[in-house]
């Protein structure tokens, strides 16, 4: 918990002597809780210039917005004359939800003070301030036209993670810029994004210089409904503030008994998890693909025919390997990227900051070659890892055939069939659902693995008018190889379980 400051203390005690103005506490004094005092501490440090504030839907993070907006208006924040405070929000329909509440506030306060706003809501959402040196307060939607030429000295962008790309960067550039007039700060106010890339989540993942950071976001992998992580994500639960833990996890079996976009919805919005809520066309839910994880000691055996499904990649994109043992379900799968540009580097252009770094840690991604991947030497390393079991087959994209010819002499695996598969309509189809049911039925398993899902994460199918799908990405700096060597390790292993066994035929005498 941040430690307490001046100006801290100050919107803490200006806050506490306000009055709820709707809700089943309207009518109370606001009673701050332990994570609201330890980001404004943290926030109103004199080094910080940006904080952000990651928590679970329901937790107070409007009416935080809305308080802190009237305290800078009021001079409880900033002595500077002329305050202006910008609180924006994705649309005007949330921009009104926050104006409501800060004209909530102010109509619960003395009759003299009243009398010293100004409320407007018409086109333009505004409170201002007469005395103690005048402010006014701006509730504006994410058009970054709406701001340009202005100087803030306290700026909030609620619900961050939720804003249009492009319109979203550009009100916060237009934000940031006039900031710097007046020595103002920023708060950013977000539930969690739905992935790595959003600019929200490259805040909290990659905070520069003079940014607080405080983010209640729960481990990755638990059930939807496991209360402790929840509490993580809601603390505002154990405190009297929005959603009590007995509507949590009323709600969470709720949200698995549902499954799809109503589980993805509830990990990404109430359980603040990094989660995409466009399931429609997601190869698998996150929660789908967890079904499939299992202790290391639990793992099946390498027993049967392995089946190794190849995704090469070129000059800047991963190689990807996927060993499946289709007798067991055992799935293991390795990427590698060349050594140059580093994997910390890559982590920060891919906009995944440290990952690809915690999956080198792990043994689940490597390093080889100079700028591209040795494709017959890196093959070789892959078969090593069956412990000398053999392949049955390889399979992979048939628009590479040549170089797979050549990488598999390289590695010394000439008399292994070769399968080709095309990653289009038709092909794609099919491998897709073969390795759907085939997770489904529980005939996949594999140990926690970071890298497959990041890949799982970042895979979507397009649909065509008949109903096939083909793998794509999510986003375009996402890495999905681990996911496509995969779902054809797996589809070419249903198949060939699915093969009746030949039948030795019985000697004859003539």
């Amino acid at each position: 918990m941040a430690r307490p400051t001046k100006q801290g203390a100050a919107a803490i005690e200006f806050l506490e002597n306000l009055t709820i103005p709707e809700g089943k506490q309207a009518g109370n004094r606001v009673k701050l809780a332990k994570y609201q005092k330890a980001f404004i501490n943290g926030a109103l440090k004199k080094d910080v210039m940006v904080a952000c504030l990651s928590i679970g839907r329901g937790n107070g993070k409007t009416a935080l917005s809305a308080g802190l907006a009237l305290a800078d208006v009021m001079g409880v924040l900033s002595e500077q004359p002329k305050r202006e405070v910008i609180l924006a929000a994705r649309n005007r329909d949330q921009a009104r939800i926050a104006f409501q509440f800060i004209v909530g506030f102010v109509e619960r306060l003395p009759d003299d003070l009243q009398e010293q706003f100004t409320i407007r809501r018409g086109s333009k959402l505004e409170v201002e301030f007469s005395g103690k040196g005048g402010g006014i307060a701006r509730c504006i939607a994410a058009d970054g036209k709406s701001i340009l030429g202005g100087a803030p000295t306290l700026a909030i962008l609620d619900e961050r993670a939720a804003w249009e790309k492009d319109k979203g960067d550009n009100l916060e550039n237009a934000i940031l810029s006039g900031l710097g007039k007046r020595d103002g700060r920023a708060l950013i106010i977000s539930t969690s994004a739905p992935d790595d890339s959003n600019t929200f989540s490259r805040w909290l993942d990659e905070p520069p210089p003079g940014t607080y950071v405080q983010e209640h976001r729960p481990d990755f992998g638990l059930p939807a409904d496991d209360l402790e992580s929840l509490l993580v994500a809601n603390p505002g639960a154990k405190e009297g503030i929005g959603s009590t833990p007995e509507w949590l996890i009323a709600q969470a079996k709720r949200a698995i008994s549902r499954g799809g976009s109503a589980l993805s919805s509830f990990r990404n919005l109430n359980r603040n998890e990094r989660v995409s809520t466009e399931d429609r066309s997601v190869l698998v839910t996150v929660d789908e693909w967890l079904a499939a994880e299992v202790a290391p000691d639990e793992l099946p055996e390498r027993s049967g025919p392995c089946i190794l499904g190849v995704d090469l990649g070129g000059s800047r994109s991963m190689s990807a390997a996927a060993l499946y043992w289709p007798e067991t379900g055992r799935l293991e799968a390795v990427g590698t990227f060349p050594c140059n540009p580093s994997l910390a580097d890559r982590g920060a252009s891919d906009g995944v900051s440290g990952r690809y770094v915690e999956m080198q840690e792990r043994g689940e991604l490597t390093t080889m070659g100079d700028t591209t991947v040795p494709v017959g030497r890196w093959l070789a390393d892959v078969v090593n890892m069956t412990d000398g079991q053999g392949v049955a087959a390889v399979v992979g994209d048939r628009f590479r055939h040549a170089e797979f010819v050549e990488a598999m002499r390289a590695a010394g695996l000439d008399r292994v069939p070769f399968i080709w598969r095309g990653f289009g309509w038709r092909d794609g189809s099919e491998d897709i659902e073969r390795f759907r049911r085939a997770l489904f039925e529980g005939q996949v398993k594999t140990v926690p693995s970071l890298l497959l899902r990041s890949a799982f994460a970042d895979a979507i199918t397009l649909v065509d008018p008949a109903g096939n799908h083909k793998l794509a990405k999510a986003r375009s700096l996402g890495r999905i190889d681990a996911a496509a060597a995969s779902v054809i390790a797996v589809a070419e292993g249903q198949r060939m379980a699915a093969r009746p066994a030949a039948k030795a035929r019985v000697a004859q005498w003539v």
